[in-house]
């Protein structure tokens, strides 16, 4: 078949490439190509060289270059070069695929046929123990985190396949898989069921965005840190209101941010909101000449032409955190102290905990290792070096260990009740802060390797020291966690911690050294040395000479080289794994990590349209900003919880439970963990946890246990919530878990929109409100039944009519956004429509 846009077929020659075919995108003659912003040629190119005519179009490649026009109104189709998975939603994602396989086989097709057909790689870095497992290319364990292979290991800038070289691009079942547009690399974070489809040969959908210039003006203030340098820009974008759109970088101030620079600032993506932070191939990387040929090349220096975006002047930046609960919330480091005392004061909400002025002075005597010790509010009792944010820049890194290095020579400790740890993302770091020699400070500081992977930010942060939990109730402290990641959810970390603060590495290890965060650290000691000296920070804080001179004399490039032969090598553990030489998995009938779900179990070439839901009862009736943390099962399994029962069933003991994310693979465990955070607010229950109201009998229950009391019943299930609903990280689990308690559809102001694909991936009906209408305004108190009519033909944003059991009606926007989308709900979600177009 001849390709639609083989006219633009070249050849490259240079001392790079000898002889490389490519699509010439100049030969396009149009001159709407060069106006296009860079990450909106990289999604052109990509059209026109996989461009089909059936997943992907030409009216796709007509609608980008287009653009200007185009843009927040077409559907386009977006083929990644490759797909990164971490085991969090990449195990999952093998399960779903290895039950798939079963599936098809016992519908007589061969299994075979349910194989990746994009290259994708599955990091193991999130969850410290995992059933064994096989599938496609796997890094093993306590290696690296999901974005540092990333970084140096599978990018590539330009990808070479099918004989053709064109620009790397990647979706990653994570929100930061944009740390990788700081090299120049298109990528961002999907769900596990979108990359499933993905892996399969489906092309990503998504609505052709606006792109919002951020221009970089100034010099850099010499004590503000890459992590200063984040939070600004978080700041600084999020009041310019760039949700869900790309941002790229331009301008002079960009010159001056390294590679890691930059890579931490597209990490902090999803803090901001916007769906990429692209920065543009310049003379930090490599492979110049067809990046140069097809104008992906960027001069930051070369001011001439530029569009008119908005400013950001990076002399503006001084040392700040980021909390008590959101990353948005930055408080100058001078002003940390008066910050938190006014949380304490304000009523319960995004900075506040109402501890009324008499409890405030309120201080609660332990004894932890046989020494007596105080907690007050404000007392720090986790402390976090850990991946994602910083792990890939030196500079913090070494600048955090340097100060260690000068706090211990100074006399200074950190009590030993605070959980410290250091979590790289990988062998790298550790192998340059022990080849600077401040590695064993920060030991001396209790601040201990511990691996490689997620840690702290997804709640795998080990129990606090009962005594310390104790003090804490007693008192009802507000306890504080620093951590250097990041996400900080209020309970994230661990659920009596009710502050935490995202802060650069260096000023982690200082706020451990404090012991508060009810500190002014530019006027008060850090702390006492032995001969009675205050010490205060400026006293021990590097100088931006002493880390550069650091980072220029050990971070070299034999360090990388070192870590790819150590992935390579693996671990012996590791290697010493066997597998089934099998295309269907042996599943272990009594594991109680990996279980063959039930997405399946009904699969048959007819497809089934959609039933009208009818008597639907409220599973929950929530508010607005509900997010994917409230609904997805994260972090160690509650003792009390319906997942700990049937744990328990099974023999385990309290110490076996693991978290959540390591029994990801197991539908038993995630279903019965979805709505158990004890942060939810549900109305229907008046207070915050993870219950709900069985509204046949009256009776308050887990959430899991009322679902399935009303799927043995046979009655179907909504949810009603407010605006913002699934807001967060990417999590399949947020759609997978409502989809087997019977969630037939939620009904809410407004969806994130990464989980409302996820919703509509699943085979739930996401159906937004009209403008001005919300559960209040139609006065619903969440206790009626409803019936929602879907017709045989669905389209589009179509409106629905639900019917109320009280005689009122009000209508809905279907909010499926293509007719993809349509045909996927159909379906009963993407999974079984893939695995119908293989039986057929």
């Amino acid at each position: 078949m001849k390709h639609p846009f083989g006219h633009l077929i070249d050849t490259l020659r240079s001392e790079q490439y000898e002889e490389r075919r490519y699509f010439n995108l100049l030969k396009l003659s149009d001159v709407r190509y060069e106006k296009l912003p860079f990450c909106m040629r990289v999604l052109l190119e990509s059209a026109i060289r996989k461009c089909d005519g059936f997943y992907i179009k030409t009216d796709d490649v007509s609608s980008i270059l287009d653009w200007q026009m185009q843009q927040n109104q077409a559907e386009v189709a977006f083929s990644p070069a490759r797909v990164l998975l971490q085991d969090f939603t990449g195990i999952p994602a093998m399960v779903d695929l290895a039950a798939m396989r079963d599936a098809l086989a016992k519908q007589g097709v061969d299994p075979n046929l349910v194989n990746p057909r994009c290259p994708t790689d599955l990091i193991v870095d999130h969850s410290l123990q995992i059933d064994y497992s096989k599938w496609q290319d796997l890094f093993p364990p306590d290696i690296n985190a999901v974005h540092q292979v990333n970084l140096e290991y599978l990018c590539q800038v330009v990808q070479e396949g099918e004989g053709f070289i064109y620009p790397d691009s990647v979706v990653g079942t994570d929100s930061h898989t944009t740390m990788i547009n700081g090299l120049g690399i298109l990528g961002w974070g999907v769900g596990g069921i979108e990359s499933e489809a993905v892996m399969l040969g489906q092309p990503v959908s998504l609505t052709l965005p606006q792109v919002v210039g951020c221009k970089l003006v100034g010099t850099i203030n010499p004590l503000a840190t890459s992590i200063d340098i984040v939070l600004g820009i978080t700041k600084h974008l999020r009041q310019a209101g760039i949700g869900r759109k790309f941002v790229e970088f331009f301008g002079p101030g960009v010159q001056q941010l390294s590679a890691p620079d930059r890579t931490t600032i597209a990490n902090m993506c999803p803090e901001y909101n916007a769906t990429v932070s692209f920065f543009p191939v310049d003379d930090l990387v490599v492979l110049e000449d067809y990046l140069k040929a097809i104008k992906l090349f960027r001069s930051y220096g070369d001011q001439s032409d530029e569009p008119q975006y908005s400013e950001m002047n990076l002399s503006s930046i001084v040392p700040h955190v980021s909390g008590p609960k959101r990353p948005q919330d930055r408080v100058a480091v001078t002003c940390m102290k008066e910050d938190f005392i006014n949380c304490l004061n304000e009523k319960v909400g995004f900075k506040g905990f109402h501890i009324s002025k008499e409890k405030q002075a309120t201080q609660v005597p332990f004894l932890h290792e046989g020494a007596e010790y105080n907690l007050a509010h404000g007392s720090v009792v986790i402390a976090a070096v850990i991946s994602c944010t910083n792990n890939c820049n030196p500079s913090v890194m070494l600048a955090a260990g340097l100060l260690a290095k000068k706090a211990v020579e100074a006399g200074l400790t950190v009590k030993p009740y605070i959980r410290t740890n250091l979590v790289p993302g990988s062998g790298t770091v550790t192998h340059y802060l022990n080849t600077s020699g401040v590695l064993p400070y920060l030991r001396k500081l209790r601040f201990e390797v511990v691996g490689y992977g997620c840690a702290t930010c997804v709640g795998n942060t080990a129990p606090l020291p009962e005594s310390v939990v104790d003090a804490i109730k007693q008192g009802d402290l507000v306890a504080c966690g620093v951590l250097s990641g990041n996400r900080h959810l209020e309970g994230r970390l661990c659920d009596c911690v009710r502050a935490n603060y995202l802060a650069s590495p260096p000023l982690v290890v200082a706020y451990a050294i404090a012991g508060t965060v009810s500190i002014n650290l530019e006027t008060e000691p850090l702390g006492v040395n032995s001969e009675g000296k205050d010490v205060y920070l400026r006293d021990i804080w590097p100088s931006k000479e002493e880390v550069n001179h650091t980072e220029e004399n050990i971070v070299i490039a034999s360090m990388f080289k070192e870590l790819r032969s150590r992935m390579e090598k693996g671990s012996t553990f590791w290697n010493r794994l066997e597998s089934a030489e099998s295309a269907l998995f042996p599943w272990d009938p009594k594991s109680t990590y990996i279980r063959c779900p039930s997405f399946f179990s009904k699969l048959s070439k007819e497809v089934c349209t959609p039933q009208s839901i009818e008597g639907a009862y409220p599973l929950l009736f929530l508010g607005d900003k509900v997010t994917t943390d409230h609904i997805s099962p994260a972090g160690s399994i509650a003792r009390v919880s319906a997942a700990a029962k049937y744990l328990q069933s099974k023999r385990l003991t309290p110490r076996e439970f693991n978290s959540y994310g390591a029994r990801r693979g197991n539908d038993a465990v995630m279903t019965r963990g979805t709505f158990a955070s004890i942060k939810l607010q549900n109305r229907l229950i008046g207070k915050t946890g993870p219950k709900t109201l069985h509204i046949p009998s009256g009776q308050m229950l887990d959430v899991f246990e009322a679902a399935e009391r009303y799927q043995r019943d046979g009655v179907p299930l909504i949810i009603l919530a407010g605006k913002e609903y699934g807001s967060g990280s990417s999590r399949d689990w947020a759609a997978k878990g409502p989809y087997l308690m019977g969630v037939r559809a939620v009904i809410a102001e407004s969806f994130e929109k990464i989980h409302r694909n996820h919703l509509v991936g699943m085979g739930i009906a996401p159906l937004q409100f009209l403008p001005g209408q919300n559960a209040d305004s139609l006065e619903l108190c969440g206790k009626e039944r409803f019936t929602i009519n879907l017709p045989q033909e669905l389209t589009p944003r179509q409106q629905l009519t639900v019917q109320v059991d009280t005689g009122k009606s009000f209508s809905v926007t279907a909010l499926f956004e293509n007719d993809m989308d349509v045909a996927f709900f159909r379906h009963g979600g993407i999974l079984k429509y893939v695995a119908r177009s293989l039986l057929l």
